[in-house]
């Protein structure tokens, strides 16, 4: 949970808590096409994982939502 959904509150909540998996859960990430990831690059530089986007009104492109809703 992070405070707000600006872009660099959840980047930096992102940063803090891909330090905390193991390397093998963490070399992406996709994500729905919102503003919170304008700066997806520095999360890419420091944590070294590929973020990727869902092509437009296709959510079901981030397996891992699905999965979290029981899809």
């Amino acid at each position: 949970k992070v405070a707000n959904k600006d872009t660099s509150s959840v980047i930096s909540g992102l940063i803090k808590h891909t330090h905390k998996l193991p390397k093998e859960l963490y070399k992406s990430l996709t994500w729905d096409r919102g503003k919170e990831m304008a700066d997806h690059l520095s999360l890419t530089l420091v944590t070294d994982v590929a973020v990727y986007f869902c092509d437009p009104h296709s959510p079901w492109q981030r397996g891992s939502n699905e999965n979290t809703n029981r899809l």
